[in-house]
């Protein structure tokens, strides 16, 4: 692992593509801090800035990434930071894009955790919330267009899309199925020479590998190595196993500490599809097995999670939070769910680096394959359905107070009652939509405009 030793002078010149480290900071910085709206605002936002204004990458090699990150367990977003990450500015690049696009997640999350246990609801809090939902809602809509523009090349692709969200929105099709039908339609495309299944060159960007800082460039660090392999799988198991191994044999499985490690180290090998396909399960077990939360606290720890930046599945430190601080083991209260929460967070996301650091040596070295090349595109093309079904989620969760079930003859989805439409947010989701596709408002811009426009709703009690 001696490649952790000099970031910023080694990678450069391993890579040849003239990013230094310092600047690569401040742009993963930008990234994390922007990363609102899920993963496909957060999804976005990286496209936006690592291929379209910076060159970074070239757009085939981020939809490359992208598609073997939506086939790992866990938040696909981050794990395509790391992914970036690494390839730029190996392990030290990939930890510090990962672990930025946490942390301001982490942060709020915790403040916010401190906050709800210590005083409860407050006005103040949720007024900036319902600003904020209304806009990330916009932002999100922005970023299935955008995704959708570049990865739906053709009719067939815009076809994989429609029946991947089809089969997940409106019956309830399980995530890996969608992702292992589209990869077998795919491989067998490409491998008949259908050419709507070759890679993609420019795409609508104009980025090709040619003119990304990277080019075709497979970095020293980016080839595959039987011996650093080996050596990156057992430090990575390591930082993740040993603690849940401490804190069972020190305290035994009754403890809540011992209980959030091994739960939580569960979820993150099983956490196919995203955030939202193991959400539900995660509030079962929580609420009705463990009794760590109520229902209601459940779907508030879900609201700061979705209007806080970093990936939905944040959640899971507020759920740690609440365990710890309600069984503290002889703590104050607040210092246990701080650890509780952080405890959560590392058995979370640090599976994540592993699957990158071992992994993508061997996707880099898969680029060149037809087959998987078709196999990959037709997976991205499902996960633009994939996506718009996710922001529909969001929008019914945003925009309507009640939905009903809509059950029988295959079907399995959510409808809207339409009585129950939040006339407020609406408007607000329409005005950041205005602002931010015809006006080219900044996101933060309207983030804040939202957020104040919230506040001021709910003084005059309209919210």
């Amino acid at each position: 692992m001696t490649e952790l030793a000099s970031p910023t002078s080694s990678t450069e010149a391993d890579a040849g593509h003239g990013v230094s480290f310092t600047d690569a900071f401040r742009v993963w910085l930008r990234v994390a801090l922007l990363s609102f709206g899920g993963p496909a605002g957060q999804i976005a936002v990286m496209h936006r800035i690592i291929v379209d204004e910076k060159r970074w990458v070239s757009e085939s090699r981020f939809l490359h990434a992208l598609n073997y990150c939506m086939l790992l367990p866990g938040p696909e977003a981050q794990q395509l930071a790391t992914y970036i990450g690494w390839l730029m500015h190996r392990t030290a690049g990939g930890i510090m894009a990962g672990g930025l696009f946490v942390l301001p997640g982490i942060i709020a999350i915790m403040a916010l955790s401190w906050i709800y246990v210590a005083f409860g609801h407050v006005w103040f809090v949720e007024a900036l919330f319902f600003g904020l939902k209304a806009a990330v809602l916009a932002i999100v809509i922005q970023a299935v267009v955008r995704v959708g523009s570049r990865a739906l090349r053709n009719n067939v692709m815009i076809g994989i899309a429609a029946a991947a969200f089809v089969a997940i929105f409106f019956f309830a099709v399980p995530f890996p199925l969608i992702i292992m039908g589209a990869g077998l339609i795919g491989y067998l495309g490409a491998r008949a020479g259908r050419s709507e299944f070759a890679a993609a060159g420019h795409g609508s960007s104009g980025n090709g590998d040619g003119d990304s800082a990277l080019g075709e460039v497979l970095p020293d660090h980016a080839k595959p190595n039987a011996r650093r392999t080996l050596i990156t799988a057992l430090v990575w198991l390591a930082l993740w196993l040993v603690p849940v191994a401490a804190l069972v044999a020190t305290q035994g499985t009754g403890s809540t500490f011992s209980q959030i490690a091994l739960f939580f180290s569960k979820m993150a090998m099983v956490t196919f599809g995203g955030a939202y396909a193991v959400l539900a399960y995660v509030g079962q077990q929580a609420v009705e097995h463990y009794h760590w939360l109520t229902p209601a606290e459940m779907l508030d720890g879900l609201g700061m999670a979705e209007t806080t930046p970093g990936p939905l599945i944040m959640v899971l430190q507020f759920v740690g939070f609440i365990a710890a601080a309600r069984d503290p083991g002889g703590l104050p209260p607040l210092i246990a769910g701080t650890l509780g929460g952080l405890l959560a967070t590392w058995v979370t996301f640090t599976p994540c680096f592993l699957w990158i650091f071992v992994g993508a040596p061997y996707i880099e070295r898969l680029r060149g394959n037809k087959a998987l090349a078709g196999a990959l595109g037709a997976i991205t093309a499902a996960v633009v359905g994939v996506i718009l079904n996710l922001s529909i989620w969001f929008a019914l969760h945003t925009l309507f107070h009640q939905t009903f079930p809509v059950r029988g003859f295959g079907l399995d989805f959510d409808a809207p009652v339409l009585s129950s439409v939040d006339g407020p947010a609406l408007v607000l989701a329409l005005a950041a939509a205005v602002a931010i596709i015809r006006f080219k408002q900044g996101m933060l811009t309207v983030l804040a405009a939202s957020c104040a426009a919230g506040v001021l709703l709910r003084l005059a009690g309209w919210s």
